[in-house]
């Protein structure tokens, strides 16, 4: 199945509004620009070069379209640096994007149990988010069971969310995940791996109004 092409909870370009539960931005109401989406995906016209890995099957492709389009000096940016540069190997820490004011952050880190990591969303950048190392779990809630925790500060928000409403995807090296500021998100949970060591590639991208 085409990325982005998925029923109603699952939608790459589709915000869920069904009774089972809304996880992202909605653009059901716009066929043509889900077509454009998904056609622009599975063009690589967006690769910049960066071959290894593709865009994991929960990415709303209608935002990755649009907010390329609106900001594309930055994507491109983002996929040279992933395409050029050994990230197994990097240093882990924090790194500068040449040409442009994007930040890399390189993380070895452990997954734990669900009940130790907090869900969260951001207004004003978009997670991109790329496990080289390890099998990250990564889940996404449901707004309509889910509200509000914490106040809003240094754009992040936190959220107290129904588990069994949750969605949970485990990635592999041959994907991506991108999380937009509607994908309320939690990453970094255990899966049924026997080594929960990681290594993520994290780097946040302006989000355009």
């Amino acid at each position: 199945m085409v990325a982005g092409a998925h029923t109603c909870c699952h939608n790459s370009a589709q915000k869920c509004g069904c009774k089972r539960g809304y996880y992202t931005q909605y653009y059901g109401d716009k066929p043509e620009l889900i077509k454009e989406a998904i056609a622009w995906a599975e063009s690589g016209i967006w690769r910049n070069g960066f071959d290894k890995a593709k865009p994991h099957s929960s990415v709303n492709l209608a935002d990755f379209y649009l907010q390329y389009q609106k900001n594309p000096q930055q994507w491109q940016a983002l996929f040279d640096y992933l395409a050029k540069t050994d990230l197994l190997r990097i240093p882990k820490g924090k790194h500068k994007i040449p040409g442009s004011d994007l930040v890399v952050s390189v993380e070895d880190s452990k997954n734990e149990p669900l009940e130790k990591r907090r869900s969260e969303s951001h207004n004003k950048h978009i997670d991109f988010q790329y496990v080289v190392k390890g099998t990250e779990r990564f889940g996404v809630i449901d707004h309509y069971s889910s509200t509000p925790n914490s106040k809003y500060r240094p754009d992040v928000i936190h959220y107290d969310y129904a588990p069994q409403k949750a969605r949970f995807f485990d990635s592999n090296p041959g994907e991506f995940f991108i999380f937009f500021p509607r994908d309320w998100h939690i990453a970094k949970v255990a899966n049924d791996t026997s080594d929960q060591a990681i290594r993520v590639i994290v780097i946040k991208v302006d989000y355009v109004e």
